[in-house]
């Protein structure tokens, strides 16, 4: 899992509230094993009409939001089933970090498995980053984990929490895989211990 310290990127704005996984990667691009190739599957029945083309009006296909890396929702996002193809379809897009007031509890413990940064702010914090979004187009954000601070070039600066321990795999790059792995020498010789 790649590590996760200061992303600096293009901000874009999902303006929805409830976003659930159902949405966030429909249930018929769930056939894949491996956790690439979901990307492109994003949003599918909000991005794409019905003939296959994309849809003008909806945010993401709009030509300023090309590239984004942040992506500022609303509150509960990624709510719905527990699929971890949600994170997975996110970070394929290109998303590495998601600002938003609350978060579903599965979703948000999967992005950090899978190396993104869900960030929680109060509702007042979320409403004045729409507003910049929309006054300043092109609009970036720096996203500094270790110093847990959030800042744009514009003098915002909001400071945001994450668990010490999760903080921690991420900066490391560390998913429960990544974690095991630091001690398999401690692994293998509980092993041979218990062979004889």
């Amino acid at each position: 899992m790649e590590g996760f310290k200061r992303l600096k990127g293009l901000v874009a704005t999902l303006d929805r509230v409830n976003v659930d996984t159902d949405q966030i990667i429909p249930k018929q691009f769930l056939k894949r094993i491996e956790r690439t190739g979901f990307g492109q599957f994003l949003f599918y029945d909000w991005r794409f009409d019905e003939d296959g083309s994309l849809d003008p009006e909806f945010e993401l296909n709009q030509p300023q939001y090309q590239g984004a890396s942040i992506l500022l929702a609303r509150a509960n996002f990624g709510c719905g089933s527990s699929r971890e193809h949600a994170p997975w379809s996110l970070l394929d897009y290109g998303f590495r970090s998601i600002i938003a007031p609350s978060f579903a509890d599965i979703f948000y413990n999967n992005c950090f498995k899978n190396g993104m940064l869900p960030i929680q702010l109060s509702e007042e914090q979320i409403e004045e980053l729409f507003r910049r979004v929309k006054a300043h187009p092109g609009y970036q954000l720096a996203v500094d984990l270790e110093t847990q601070i959030l800042e744009d070039d514009l003098g915002l600066s909001h400071s945001f929490e994450v668990d010490p321990f999760r903080r921690e795999s991420l900066l490391k790059g560390l998913d429960e895989i990544g974690l095991t792995i630091q001690y398999e020498d401690q692994i293998g010789a509980y092993e041979q211990r218990t062979r004889r």
